[in-house]
């Protein structure tokens, strides 16, 4: 994270509402880029979000404004040496300011030294995402379809990015 940008705080399942509002606000942008207003992450349920982020293998980092308003979140899945990130997310009126880029490198620092690649993946018609990513070091490696798009999948070998 910048120096004038908040810290980053570790989110749980009582974080669940707010991360859940955060996820849906900002992939409406997503579902128009995609004509697709079934995204997972737009109907997700709450019940969902609570379970994972109780679950021991992932860790949820959030930044709040000065008003404690969560504009920011990221979800990591670690599974033995690869970790997966989830649902990094910006509040729309937030975009563009560098929440997304600097989340996304505080979650890579804050990996465990078993972890070797992180993967994850965007739309194809996300290119703030996918411009996002590739300055971040992501490489693409395959796309698969999601009906009317494909996903791009993307991953990043642990000497791309300081633990």
């Amino acid at each position: 994270m910048t120096a004038d940008a908040p810290t980053p705080v570790r989110l749980g399942p009582s974080d669940a509402g707010e991360v859940l509002t955060l996820q849906r606000a900002a992939y409406v942008t997503e579902a128009r880029a995609h004509d697709d207003l079934s995204l997972p992450p737009l109907t997700e349920e709450l019940p969902a979000v609570r379970e994972e982020l109780g679950r021991a293998s992932v860790t949820a980092w959030g930044v709040r404004d000065d008003r404690g308003r969560l504009v920011a979140a990221v979800r990591v899945e670690v599974c033995d040496d690869v970790a997966r990130v989830n649902r990094l997310v910006v509040a729309p009126d937030r975009q563009g300011a560098g929440l997304g880029s600097g989340l996304l490198a505080f979650a890579e620092g804050r990996l465990g030294d078993a972890v070797t690649t992180v993967a994850l993946f965007t739309g194809e018609h996300s290119a703030g995402n996918l411009r996002l990513y590739r300055r971040a070091g992501y490489v693409e490696t395959h796309r698969t379809g999601a009906g009317t798009y494909e996903l791009v999948h993307l991953t990043k070998a642990r000497t791309s990015f300081s633990a």
